[in-house]
């Protein structure tokens, strides 16, 4: 799994959101993306993720950032996922893991002493270009906003 630096192009995507609508990495230019990764909707630890960031969006919005979460889930499942917490921010299925893969958020995890491949939690934080101002690996659900908060602070 390849990390991606600070400074590097976030490789670009066209993916199929929440309600089947197909979404690409450029139609964010302008804007600051905090870009995040998540192994599955509705889960615990997805959950907290989520509506931290649901809860922060409008102070995140007033400092021109716009969230966007991406997991292998289909549509169908972010929609419910969605909708069931009120999410205020785009949804992304990456069915395939080709764009886990391209940011380095796909790779061999345990539980239970089982290996198995699958997201590892990261987040991103681009810029208007599409750069990398910072990206976190292994990333604590409840920590996702406050790292996004302390790099666009420093």
């Amino acid at each position: 799994m390849a990390e991606l630096k600070n400074g590097a192009s976030g490789p670009a995507f066209s993916l199929l959101d929440q309600d089947g609508t197909k979404v690409q990495l450029s139609e964010y230019a302008g804007k600051k993306l905090l870009l995040y990764f998540y192994p599955k909707a509705d889960t615990p630890g997805c959950t907290t993720q989520a509506c931290s960031i649901r809860d922060a969006m409008p102070d995140l919005s007033d400092s021109g950032i716009t969230a966007v979460g991406i997991s292998p889930d289909k549509p169908a499942a972010l929609k419910k996922f969605k909708d069931k917490y009120d999410l205020n921010f785009t949804l992304l299925s990456d069915p395939d893991h080709k764009i886990a893969e391209a940011y380095g958020t796909w790779g061999k995890k345990s539980m239970y002493g089982k290996e198995y491949e699958g997201i590892i939690r990261s987040s991103f934080l681009l810029d208007e270009q599409g750069k990398v101002i910072r990206a976190w690996y292994k990333v604590s659900p409840k920590d996702t906003v406050p790292l996004a908060r302390e790099a666009l602070a420093g």
